[in-house]
């Protein structure tokens, strides 16, 4: 089931269930308020795709997650895993444009899978990790990539406003842990892999994660990207594809 967050002239943004060209309109945030449904049926081609959840805590990233790209930046990772956080002022929708702020070096793409999580979760057990699971979407997880190294930490490049698109929908069932993610700019193939090569499992990440955070509902876990070529400027698009979810895609503009 895919979940939109959408938005018709003249109309507060509200939450639906894409069928097929249509949207059925849900009569609140399906998080917090089940499926039930208004009645109302919304043509797809009249809904501007908002950002299908806005973290009202936190937006949690992994980083070196796919042994490929830690090898392409020479990069040495501990063992556990890396995380690093986002604010929610970086969440934006499909179509939204990325806001190249004006620093010295490269703005790289990084297309991952996005978890939703949808309940209240504290030390979550590895065997249970889907029980805090909504369902899954697709981020891309903006960095300005000459800072991350200078800076010796990540906050500042990861975090600027717009650096993490998300959407288009978030998908409820999807066999998350054995999916191809692809990145295009401008149609060009410039990063592709598959979650079932990722280091750091779902199981583990959620339960290594959610014991050190209280993860609320809404929050997002991005599990990483698999290697590629990353940079993009003024201009350019960037769509990220997930099969069973659908692509994302961002125009970029300077600020």
């Amino acid at each position: 089931m895919k979940i939109a967050r959408f938005a018709t002239s003249g109309q507060d943004p509200r939450f639906g269930i894409v069928d097929d060209d249509e949207i059925v309109v849900l009569k609140a945030d399906p998080l917090f308020a089940g499926f039930d449904t208004t009645g109302e049926r919304v043509p797809l081609a009249d809904a501007r795709l908002l950002a299908p959840v806005i973290p009202r805590s936190k937006v949690v990233g992994v980083g070196m997650n796919y042994a490929a790209h830690r090898d392409e930046l020479e990069y040495q990772a501990p063992e556990a895993p890396l995380l690093f956080l986002k604010p929610n002022t970086s969440v934006i929708g499909p179509g939204e444009h990325i806001q190249l702020p004006p620093v010295e070096g490269r703005i790289v793409h990084e297309g991952e899978l996005a978890v939703v999580i949808g309940k209240v979760a504290k030390s979550v057990r590895v065997e249970d990790w889907r029980d805090v699971v909504f369902g899954y979407t697709i981020a891309n997880d903006v960095a300005a990539r000459d800072q991350m190294f200078a800076d010796g930490q990540w906050a500042r490049a990861k975090g600027y406003d717009t650096f993490c698109p998300i959407g288009p929908v978030i998908e409820t069932e999807l066999d998350a842990q054995n999916v191809q993610i692809s990145t295009f700019v401008d149609g060009e193939p410039r990063r592709s892999g598959n979650t079932a090569d990722m280091l750091h499992q779902l199981p583990e990440l959620i339960a290594y994660i959610s014991d050190i955070w209280t993860l609320l509902p809404g929050d997002l876990i991005l599990t990483g990207t698999p290697a590629g070529l990353g940079g993009f400027t003024d201009g350019q698009t960037v769509d990220i594809t997930i099969e069973g979810i659908g692509t994302l895609s961002n125009p970029a503009r300077n600020r």
